[in-house]
């Protein structure tokens, strides 16, 4: 049994260890949704609204965000030989994934995120269902395919005359009426350039083929899949998390367009319907998404369902692949091979991983987190700046409540379905090494014991 200055020790280091995460977190701050509020702010104030108010075939794009830094590149593999620290991990994590929190199906994979050698495992190469972890999947297919500086566009397209117009979705689903002010403020002024005071006015989301709804079906976790929506179809005043949602989202964006350019003085012949634009329409105005990189960092941090099933068809998109669930599954599935990473008994079968179709291994998951931390791709850092910070952010605020050490220090991707709980992150050792790990729980009875329990095999491997 320690002595009583021992325990005091130990428990005034502990303190001292929370106090300096969140004075590090802080310093680093202020944070929004995995990032820090003033790069978003910058991010923004670069985006514009690309109005093209006297080019209308050439609306004006806004210059690209910067690429994130490789700032992991300094960390090196520390001087404890790997089999040794494999022993150490051995005994601190068997008897925690023993707990019966964790259910009848588990797995758990540990590697050095610098070499990407493997230090722990345990059914590492069984497929499991993801549940949310297999964003962490959608969001590097993305960034690999498409870059960290691509952005969403959502256009207006005119007929010779401009008395005939198209919103023309693209696959923006954080597209907010803010965003659809700033369009429909340069389409006016254009409009009024043309002395257009009056348009018919339609909407193509021909971008995105199969099912617009989820297999889950209507549910407040996730709007009907559209090339064209605001506020993902809320119909509260949230902006995260589950809400309910409206079950048409491109006619209702369309009807707000409308309603925006009315105020603006330009009158709409009917209510919009569906279609595609004609063949000799031009863009009028186009405005643009965050650079995918702020999306990927959202997707995470948030959970967001809705936008990762956006880049999943935008990474399809891409690849010359049809904008569906069919098409995500194929595509992510094929930029993920490019990279070389572990697909056997792999399926994505939705990008938010809602759907329980989807399998992943523990070992898929943390490879791709080492791929994201590899220096010679700096286009996935925000796979890693964008996983939630135990009790700082995201899906992970309120977890880690008895894992102290672990507050600012844990980076983890969360997932929850009924009877699944899983994670997958990174984590800093004592030694300075950086870990990347995935722990899957499935058959789970108590979801508030299974976290817990996940909760403490990421802490355990700070210690």
């Amino acid at each position: 049994m320690l002595e009583p200055k021992v325990w005091q020790l130990t428990a005034g280091s502990a303190v001292v260890g929370l106090a300096l995460a969140a004075v590090a977190v802080t310093m680093a701050g202020p944070w929004e949704s995995g990032q820090r509020r003033s790069e978003r702010e910058w991010a923004a104030a670069q985006s514009g609204t690309g109005g093209a108010h006297h080019e209308p075939a050439a609306p004006r794009t806004p210059s690209p965000a910067p690429s994130a830094p490789g700032v992991l590149s300094v960390l090196t593999a520390p001087s404890a030989e790997p089999a040794e620290l494999s022993e150490e991990l051995r005994k601190k994590l068997g008897p925690l994934l023993d707990d019966k929190d964790l259910g009848r199906l588990r797995s758990a994979s540990v590697v050095d995120a610098t070499t990407g050698k493997a230090l722990y495992g345990k059914a590492a190469d069984t497929p499991m269902t993801p549940a949310s972890t297999v964003k962490i999947a959608t969001t590097v297919a993305a960034l690999s395919a498409l870059g960290p500086d691509h952005r969403i566009a959502t256009t207006v397209m005119a007929s010779p005359d401009a008395t005939r117009l198209t919103l023309v979705g693209g696959g923006d689903s954080t597209l907010d009426r803010t965003g659809l002010s700033a369009l429909a403020d340069d389409t006016a002024r254009a409009l009024r350039d043309r002395g257009v005071a009056k348009a018919g006015l339609r909407y193509d989301i021909s971008l995105y083929s199969g099912p617009k709804l989820h297999p889950i079906g209507p549910n407040d976790n996730i709007a009907p899949v559209t090339a064209l929506m605001t506020r993902q179809a809320r119909l509260d005043d949230s902006t995260r998390g589950p809400a309910p949602r409206g079950g048409d989202p491109a006619g209702a964006a369309a009807r707000e367009f409308a309603e925006l350019l009315r105020e603006r003085g330009i009158r709409t012949a009917a209510p919009p319907a569906e279609g595609r634009a004609p063949k000799d329409s031009k863009p009028l105005a186009r405005t643009y998404s965050q650079p995918l990189s702020a999306l990927v960092e959202r997707t995470l941090t948030e959970s967001d369902n809705d936008t990762a099933e956006a880049l999943a068809r935008q990474t399809a998109i891409a690849l010359g692949m049809p904008a569906s669930f069919d098409g995500g599954d194929r595509a992510v599935r094929a930029q993920l091979g490019k990279l070389g990473l572990p697909l056997t008994g792999a399926r994505f079968a939705d990008g938010s991983g809602l759907d329980r179709k989807d399998r992943a291994s523990a070992a898929l998951l943390t490879a791709l987190l080492a791929r994201a931390a590899d220096p010679d791709h700096p286009e996935l850092r925000p796979v890693l700046t964008g996983l939630p910070i135990a009790r700082f952010t995201g899906t992970l605020r309120s977890r880690y409540a008895d894992a102290a050490p672990a507050a600012g220090l844990v980076r983890a991707k969360t997932g929850t379905l009924t009877g699944v709980n899983t994670l997958a992150g990174t984590v800093v050792d004592a030694q300075g090494r950086l870990l990347a790990f995935a722990f899957m729980a499935g058959s789970t009875t108590a979801p508030g014991g299974a976290q817990a329990a996940l909760d403490r095999l990421s802490a355990a491997l700070i210690r």
